[in-house]
């Protein structure tokens, strides 16, 4: 009788590990910023295959987690409440551990020990490392996406570098900076960018600095995840996290144009080249009665006033919203299309350096090479169907998509931390394709109108996004046997 009680009590104490275990894999999947729509998926699985017998509901930033005993005992619950980002290195030793946990290489407690070594490790680069890699994102997006020239890509960078900076250690030290970071870091950037664009000869470009300055903190990814939540039936979650979005861009777009409307405010000149910037050189004036022949309905006379002009030499040199004077030197103009071909492997390989994936790893140049792919995908479909925001970007998804399913699948590599950097880039492809982050309005009207079209394009690239991942998912898992373990993807 004495060895069948020590024996339960093993049992018991076994099944305690276990579920230990499972809420600290459920805050370190939280912390480090993976797919939210596939966390109770993963921790269903686990508590399946574990028999811990625990039951999961996933809010925005917390997981309730109800445990059972017996049918007679009672229910205890705990609440699992995490907030982070991206942190791929990390992110990929989790699910090694979840997966070696799960297949019998490693115990619960061998598991739980090395998941509490992971959370209270310091992150994988310290500020002036992440400040530097954030620069050369942003001076590498400003002309890869926005039509920045060289000048444009250094004051771009020093802007994202001081925002980085801000986010990393202002905000995260005060709570209360916290709450205006974004509206402050878009009014600095746009009242610097508004500025440069007025310095004499035009050299720099408003809306290639403030766009490329920016775009760090839009909430594209956020919106990408509420549209995979959606698709999921997860309507709570996901229906959260698009309005939080879409307000978001809202706020964004309205710091962007306080820096904007004061620096005209200080500047008269400024504001008088602002407002003049898009009338007609030469008009001339006709009063009478007028027949147009190529209206919807011709023949019908029009009386009042015509005025014709043409438009003026700055208005004929415009290039994705930039003056560019064919006179100048290369330095001043946008960089030719072969620059590409090494300009965005250095990219993807920054910004997957700033989402904390380890210089060293084998996963960083599987990464660079699947986000390559990616955006000549998206680039070829936006040759085919220009202004198709949505068809281009399920493309582009759909090829990322196969090949890091199919990577997790042959390989046995983690399908989420492959993809993440590839499926990220095309947030702002989008978003540049549909005309970039600033636009010129000249009421408060036009302004709520742009927010509201900025957040709709994002809504727009996020929904193509979700169709081309989940597509690709299906073919790559339509046949075969079928995985043990939940699935770590988009």
């Amino acid at each position: 009788m004495t060895h069948i009680c020590t024996l339960t009590n093993g049992q018991h104490a076994d099944i305690n590990t276990r579920r230990k275990f499972l809420l600290k894999l459920a805050k370190a999947l939280m912390s480090y910023g993976a797919p939210s729509h596939r966390i109770s998926s993963m921790l269903v699985a686990a508590s399946d295959i574990l028999g811990a017998k625990a039951d999961f509901v996933h809010l925005p930033n917390i997981i309730i987690v109800s445990i059972r005993d017996s049918d007679t005992s009672p229910t205890r619950t705990y609440f699992v409440r995490a907030t982070g980002r991206v942190a791929l290195t990390k992110l990929h030793r989790v699910h090694d551990i979840y997966r070696q946990v799960l297949h019998d290489k490693m115990s619960a407690a061998e598991g739980m020990d090395a998941l509490r070594t992971i959370l209270r490790s310091p992150p994988t680069y310290p500020l002036s490392v992440r400040c530097v890699l954030a620069f050369f994102s942003a001076s590498l997006i400003c002309v890869i996406s926005f039509g920045g020239s060289i000048v444009d890509m250094f004051v771009s960078g020093l802007c994202a570098s001081v925002l980085q900076y801000l986010g990393l250690s202002a905000a995260s030290k005060s709570s209360m900076y916290a709450n205006v970071y974004e509206i402050s870091v878009s009014i600095i950037v746009a009242f610097v960018a508004r500025g440069l664009s007025n310095a004499p000869g035009n050299i720099f470009c408003y809306s290639a600095i403030s766009s490329a300055g920016t775009v760090s903190i839009l909430p594209g990814f956020t919106i990408l995840i509420s549209a995979l939540e959606l698709m999921s039936r997860n309507i709570f979650c996901g229906s959260v996290r698009i309005v939080y979005a879409i307000i978001y861009t809202l706020f964004l777009g309205f710091g962007l144009t306080i820096g904007s409307d004061f620096y005209l405010l200080v500047d008269r000149r400024a504001r008088h080249a602002y407002y003049a910037a898009g009338t007609p050189s030469s008009q001339t004036y006709a009063h009478g009665t007028f027949l147009m022949l190529n209206s919807s309905t011709p023949f019908i006379p029009i009386s009042g006033v015509l005025g014709t002009g043409t438009p003026s030499y700055t208005m004929q040199h415009i290039v994705k919203g930039c003056f560019r004077d064919p006179l100048w030197s290369w330095t001043f103009k946008p960089l030719p299309w072969w620059t590409l071909f090494f300009l965005v492997p250095i990219y993807v390989t920054c910004t997957s350096l700033a989402n904390l994936q380890h210089y060293r790893s084998l996963q960083l140049p599987v990464m660079v090479a699947f986000a390559c792919c990616s955006y000549a995908t998206n680039r070829a479909a936006n040759i085919v169907l220009p202004d198709r925001t949505d068809i281009v970007s399920a493309a582009g998804a759909f090829v990322i998509g196969l090949l890091g399913n199919a990577y997790s699948r042959i390989i046995g590599g983690t399908a989420f931390t492959s993809m993440v950097t590839g499926v990220v880039f095309l947030v702002p492809s989008g978003i540049a394709q549909g005309g970039g982050l600033t636009q010129n309005f000249h009421s408060s009207s036009e302004q709520y109108s742009t927010g509201f079209s900025l957040a709709l394009r994002m809504i727009s690239v996020a929904s193509g996004v979700t169709i081309g991942l989940f597509v690709s998912q299906v073919l790559v898992y339509l046949v075969g046997t079928r995985k043990n373990a939940a699935h770590f993807a988009f």
